[in-house]
């Protein structure tokens, strides 16, 4: 194995963790349906992270994943949990069971087909896990000269060494931390100090590279953590703290009475059922970051996104295959009591009844973001898709309606034009341009 690898591994920037890398506007389509045509995942937005809440009730299971590129025993992390956590609290997900969850609730692009004017015929149609090896814990040593740091206890989970510690003093942690490799950035030790005020422990995770090389792992593996609170929240500022400029988090909030939205932010639904000309199918993923870019700049960097919030059960278009069974209970979708006061992993085929995804979008710094990111499930289960239609004019009707159908349409061409200029601050100019030499000339139209 190279020492060098790419993990997609999504926990450092947007869940509070620290990566040790330095040591260890027209009127909506009458139905969400037509024709799916492409969509803009979470591989647009650089320095993205990727997080997967399932909650219910207090049970909350929340899986990591990121780009990290570098020497994995250079990777390390730290995520404050409200509670101490447990082996069987801990495993490993498949990487592309999140990217599947990403591409299934995607901002999308749909299409649909003009009816014949002659005959009024609508041809628009519809479209319509192993857990980690559960070892034993390897008995925490005793405690050296850390000040209020206490070493709760350490395990071996698949390709990770976890340490799971409380703490009482931030500057005895930040000693800890730094006296086991992690270089911990400026201004670290208010935030940490915040968390130890709430009594929270602190997740840590390196990569033990012997074991990687003997389980064969080319690539670090999403961490999964489960444990009860009644905080549904998701800690940020460790993450802005050693952040190279705004972040991207992409979260996917899986729960079982309806939409998940922030608390202490202003939750808006990103630009959708905007009408866009034909030239928009050869670009929508870069002409998607510019509207969310638009988007955000109009929000002062202060809002959380809804890009999609639908039941499980079904899609209209699928910009994916829908999500299986056994793939939901991988992400921490399994819905019923667990007997005791830890969350276990149940059996992964049974159903998640009435899962319903929330897929939220932020882009943060410290200034913009200065809390950590809190959450309400509303029992609100109404259908939203950010979507973007394209509508593909009729060719070769020859009857009286037709003549007035073909002289209406640079008028529709004007307007997709306005509409994608106001989407993404573009100017109409260029855009009536590439318009024209796609076939959609808005020349005399009013």
């Amino acid at each position: 194995m190279t020492q060098t690898v790419r993990s997609r591994l999504k926990a450092s920037v947007a869940l509070a963790a620290i990566f040790a890398q330095l040591a260890v506007t027209a009127g909506p389509a009458s139905a969400f349906c037509g024709f799916y045509v492409a969509k803009a995942d979470a591989k647009l937005f650089n320095k993205s992270s990727k997080v997967v809440i399932a909650r219910n009730g207090d049970e909350t299971s929340i899986t990591m994943a990121s780009d990290y590129e570098g020497k994995p025993d250079e990777f390390a992390l730290v995520v404050p949990v409200p509670t101490f956590i447990e082996k069987s609290q801990i495993s490993v997900v498949d990487t592309k069971t999140i990217d599947h969850l990403d591409a299934y609730t995607a901002p999308r692009l749909v299409q649909y087909f003009d009816e014949n004017p002659c005959e009024r015929i609508s041809s628009a149609a519809a479209l319509a896990f192993d857990a980690a090896p559960r070892v034993a814990a390897v008995p925490a040593p005793a405690p050296a000269a850390y000040p209020g740091v206490k070493v709760e206890a350490r395990y071996d989970v698949a390709e990770y060494d976890i340490s799971i510690l409380s703490a009482e003093q931030s500057d005895g942690l930040i000693k800890w931390l730094t006296d086991n490799g992690y270089r911990i950035p400026p201004g670290a030790e208010p935030v940490i100090g915040s968390y130890i005020k709430q009594k929270m422990h602190f997740f840590v995770a390196k990569v033990n590279v012997k074991r990687m090389n003997e389980l064969g792992r080319a690539y670090l593996r999403p961490l999964q953590v489960r444990y009860r609170t009644n905080k549904f929240m998701l800690p940020l500022r460790l993450g802005t703290v050693n952040a190279n400029g705004p972040q991207d988090l992409i979260v996917y909030a899986l729960t079982r009475r309806g939409r998940v939205e922030a608390s202490n932010y202003r939750t808006v639904k990103a630009p959708s059922d905007i009408d866009v000309p034909l030239f928009v199918a050869d670009d929508f993923p870069n002409i998607y970051k510019a509207a969310f870019n638009r988007a955000v700049a109009r929000e002062n960097m202060h809002g959380v996104f809804v890009e999609y919030a639908w039941d499980m059960g079904w899609c209209d278009p699928c910009a994916a295959q829908p999500m299986s069974n056994r793939e939901l209970a991988e992400l921490g979708a399994q819905w019923g009591p667990s007997g005791n006061n830890t969350i276990v992993i149940r059996s992964p085929m049974a159903s998640p009844a009435d899962a319903f995804v929330t897929r939220l979008h932020v882009r943060y710094d410290s200034k913009s973001f200065p809390e950590d990111l809190n959450f309400i499930e509303t029992g609100d289960r109404e259908n939203f898709q950010a979507r973007f239609i394209l509508h593909h004019p009729y060719v070769g009707a020859r009857c009286p309606a037709a003549k007035s159908y073909r002289a209406s349409l640079p008028g529709r061409f004007k307007k997709e034009a306005e509409n994608l200029a106001e989407v993404t601050g573009w100017p109409q100019k260029d855009i009536e341009a590439r318009m024209a030499a796609s076939g959609e000339p808005i020349s005399g139209a009013k």
